[in-house]
């Protein structure tokens, strides 16, 4: 057996880290289309984004510039769990019984536990320097709002966080770990906000959303003069914040031997964070002729706003109370059904992937979350970790890739990110494996009444 079979996890040095995040739309052959004010549908200016974000993030946001440099402060703290490892998955190949060689950037590691306080730690720092106070946001499954309440413990700011009504039930030890870093967690829709008080008026509104939840944080912070609202996804700046992820791993596909790159790289989408900061480093590389990988978008089959959506103008909220991002979108007032893969249920897709999707760089599947949870049982029986439900999606479109391999016997080089562990996901598993999970069937009149919503623009 050669060192390379051998070798399981491929790592980098502190020093290797890498100190700037890319940008990728200086890179695109056309730019995306420009958020617009919700009032008069003129192109929105950092003026309209100032009750919610800090200067400093409002510039990233529209910037022009391949590559910002990360602050000291803030690569002090990633040096706590960056560079995270990329792990080739020996014995999930082994198992499948193909030749396809399989690699997971593992970012369970965080403090968190996933890949949000990559961009949680830096927004808690602009904010900081800012001298805002207290930050708001939403949270589905739990992870971003956990990452956000440890990068303001760091930074001594006030933190509340709207978890969505399904997953604040599903997953309790998940809200009690926000607490825990000092931060306040309310369930969505709730009495505190005007919209919550208003979504609470219907029943269908009570397993909540994500896009309720954001309606509900932004009343807050726009409504305060100290207070500001943060992100998790969706946004120019927090994809280029996760882009550290996909940088690492284009160092260390190089260092596993795997200098052509990977022949496909699978992620899951919810509002495409973990897959914008794995894949747009590689799709740099693809645009420059370094590389030809297939990156491919995976996303559930109950909320697959890639696959089923439209693209259009609509409000990234329920209440309408955010600027109009071009997207693609299943309409801002779509219910999705309460999947375990709570950080998957939003009605839109990143304004920037969306453009990407258009212009054709990219894939999207969408894939039914029985499946997805049979592979992630598969990959902790074999690779020793328990995927977050929403990395599941990515390991189900790895699986079918690898099986592909087998059948065709090419060495296909798959790459994938697990963007978190699924340590308080296990009520899920006992679903899954008691035979108590179903795969909801949603008509073409349930994805019709929700398109419905969207505005004219």
């Amino acid at each position: 057996m050669d060192e390379q079979v051998r070798q399981h996890k491929i790592t980098l040095e502190e020093s290797e880290m890498p100190t700037t995040w890319y940008n990728l739309v200086p890179d695109l052959p056309s730019p995306p289309p420009p958020a617009l004010h919700p009032g008069t549908h003129e192109p929105a200016g950092p003026e309209d984004f100032a009750p919610l974000f800090p200067m400093d993030l409002i510039m990233q946001e529209v910037s022009q510039e391949r590559y910002i440099d990360i602050p000291g402060a803030v690569l002090d703290v990633y040096r706590q769990w960056r560079p995270t490892p990329l792990f080739r998955a020996h014995r999930l190949e082994a198992a499948l019984g193909t030749p396809a060689r399989i690699y997971y950037k593992y970012e369970g590691v965080s403090p968190a536990g996933s890949h949000k306080p990559n961009t949680a730690v830096p927004q808690a720092y602009y904010n900081k320097i800012a001298g805002v106070k207290k930050l708001t946001t939403e949270t589905g499954a739990g992870q971003w709002g956990t990452a956000l309440a440890f990068a303001c413990a760091l930074f001594d700011l006030e933190c509340e966080v709207w978890q969505v009504g399904a997953s604040y039930d599903q997953k309790p030890y998940r809200r009690l770990m926000i607490e825990t870093f000092g931060a306040q967690v309310h369930r969505s829709p709730s009495e505190l906000t005007a919209v919550g008080r208003e979504f609470l008026k219907d029943p269908k509104n009570l397993p909540g959303s994500l896009g309720i939840a954001i309606s509900e944080a932004v009343e807050v912070a726009a409504t305060n003069d100290d207070v500001r609202y943060a992100l998790g996804s969706v946004l120019n700046h927090v994809l280029m914040h996760q882009t550290i992820i996909g940088e690492e791993a284009l160092l260390q596909m190089a260092k596993a031997g795997e200098t052509a790159g990977p022949d496909v790289i699978v992620g899951c989408t919810g509002g495409g964070s973990n897959f914008a900061g794995l894949s747009f480093p590689f799709l740099r590389e693809k645009l420059a002729g370094n590389m030809s990988p297939i990156i491919r978008a995976v996303e559930p089959a109950s909320c697959p706003s890639l696959t089923k959506g439209v693209y259009a103008y609509d409000f990234g909220d329920t209440a309408g109370m955010t600027p109009l991002m071009k997207m693609h979108t299943l309409g801002h007032d779509f219910m999705p059904d309460p999947i375990h893969a709570g950080g998957l249920r939003y009605h839109g897709m990143a304004p920037l992937i969306s453009h990407v999707y258009e212009l054709g760089l990219m894939e999207a599947i969408s894939i039914p979350q029985i499946e997805c949870f049979a592979a992630g049982l598969q990959f902790a029986r074999t690779e020793g970790i328990v995927p977050a439900p929403e990395p599941t999606h990515a390991l189900a479109a790895a699986v079918r890739e690898a099986l592909k391999a087998k059948e065709t016997g090419e060495e296909t080089v798959i790459l994938t990110a697990l963007c978190g562990h699924g340590h308080f996901d296990l009520a899920a598993y006992e679903a899954y494996m008691a035979g108590l999970m179903s795969d909801e069937e949603i008509s073409d009149a349930r994805f019709a009444e929700g398109l419905a919503t969207i505005p004219s623009v």
